[in-house]
This record gives C-alpha cells, structure tokens and sequence, in this order.
C-alpha cells in the first residue's frame, strides 16, 4: 500500500486542516453558532474512516497551493468517497508533478491539476469552488520540530517578504469561492504575520465574510474531539500541546 500510494505518512495537523476544510457543513445559516459549522461527530472518525465528514455530492474543492500534494492526496480521496472533485493548483511545473504523483492512488475522475499561478485563479474561475484550501507559502517555522536548520535560515526580512504573497493568495481563494462557501487559510507557522494578521487584513476589506469556529471544526474532526485549539474562532495547533506541527487555520465563510 506504501508503494501504490495508498498508504502515506503525513504529520496530523495537516491531516487536521484538510479534514476541517471538508467537514464544514455548508447548509448552515450564517451566524448560527460554532455548534451549527459542523457535522462530524467528534467520536465518528475514530475509526479512520474518512467519509464521515461532511461534504456533498456535485461540490468543487480547490487545493490553491497544492505542492508537494500531501493535503491533496488526502482531499482527493475525500472528494472521490463524497462525489466531489478536486482542483490541485500549483505553481511550480516540478512540484505540480509531484501532486500527480500524490494523487495517483485515487481514481482520475476524481481529480485534476492545474500548472498555474494561484492568484489569478480567483479572477479566471470567480466563485466556482465550494471548499478551498489555500496553505500559503510561509515561513515554516511550524516545523522547527522536523527541521531544526530553519532557525538558522529564516530572518526577519522573510516575514516582509511572504506577506503580500499570503495576502493575494487568500484574496483569490475568496474570489474562487461560491457565496455560501468556505475558504480555509492555512500555514505552518504560528507567527501572527502570518496568521491572524493575514486573515484581519481580508476581513476588514470586504463585508460578505464571516469566521467560523475554527477550533470547533478541529475537536469536530479529531480522535479525542477536545483539542481545544481554538482562540477567538481561528485556531492554533502546538508541538508541546497537540504533538502536530504548528499549524493554523482559519475559516472564512463567503455570505450569501
């Protein structure tokens, strides 16, 4: 199964963060209350099955920042058990066949790859997608874990640097997005740069968004159910608490 694709290793906060993004229950009136955002049992996935989120038939899923495709393997199987398809976007020619090759175990009908900048997608496909993850490029520092040299290599200058790239992509998966949808921002670092500052900056230019509860989505779609990773609707997972990378997600739902 490990040589087929099948099988894969993956840390579980990106397994997290791609679940939630799937698990979001759409047909909720907004505003309604975190309990309402989703529909997954926090008790139904402990047996590793993972059509037990949410998630309709007919739906589109973006993954707007697919390289190397471990959230997109994922996704695609999601998509393939719920009779929805996925769009795997990715910049880079060399990374987006490597996504093909993450998703190679799942039935081609299920999925496809686009080699492309992700921030004009918003403009050439507006609101066509129902889910979209857009895991930006960031500093990785949510790894330091696994990759101990990022101390040595990031500075400063990089935080300044990735900013207006983080903030055109989740302004395209906004533009993707159906209203109704859901776009979840995500990154592998816990800095607030690159986090809660991102995802500040889209909300206060536009009035037809609104946060979900990201943490309740987690515990929703976690084994134990109370990760409580959650602060003020976004969440933040941690090495020392949740043993996961430092991933953060936030939810934003485009209004109807």
């Amino acid at each position: 199964s490990v040589r087929d694709g099948s099988t894969r290793v993956q840390d579980v906060g990106s397994q997290l963060v791609a679940r939630a993004m799937a698990a979001v229950d759409l047909g909720t009136t907004p505003g309604a209350g975190p309990d309402n955002n989703i529909s997954a049992d926090p008790g139904t996935n402990s047996g590793g099955e993972a059509g037990t989120d949410s998630g309709g038939a007919g739906e589109r899923w973006l993954d707007l920042c697919a390289g190397p495709g471990g959230k997109a393997a994922l996704l695609g199987a999601l998509a393939r058990q719920r009779g929805a398809h996925l769009l795997a976007n990715e910049s880079a020619p060399h990374r987006a066949k490597l996504v093909r090759q993450a998703l190679s175990a799942v039935p081609r009908e299920a999925w496809e790859v686009r080699t492309g900048d992700g921030r004009d997608i918003g403009a050439e496909q507006p609101e066509s997608f129902d889910r979209v993850l857009v895991d930006v490029p960031c500093t990785g520092l949510g790894a330091l874990r696994r990759r101990p040299e990022s101390r040595w290599r990031r500075t400063p200058k990089d935080l300044v640097d990735l900013g207006p790239l983080q903030r055109q992509l989740l302004n395209s998966a906004i533009d993707a997005v159906k209203p109704g949808g859901v776009v979840a921002y995500v990154t592998c670092s816990p800095h607030p740069a690159e986090t809660t500052a991102v995802v500040s900056d889209a909300l206060r230019k536009r009035e037809d968004l609104e946060l979900l509860d990201a943490g309740a989505v987690l515990d929703g779609v976690s084994l134990t159910g109370h990760l409580e990773a959650g602060h003020e609707l976004t969440a933040q997972l941690w090495p020392h608490v949740h043993q996961t990378d430092a991933m953060f997600l936030a939810l934003i739902r485009k209004l109807a």
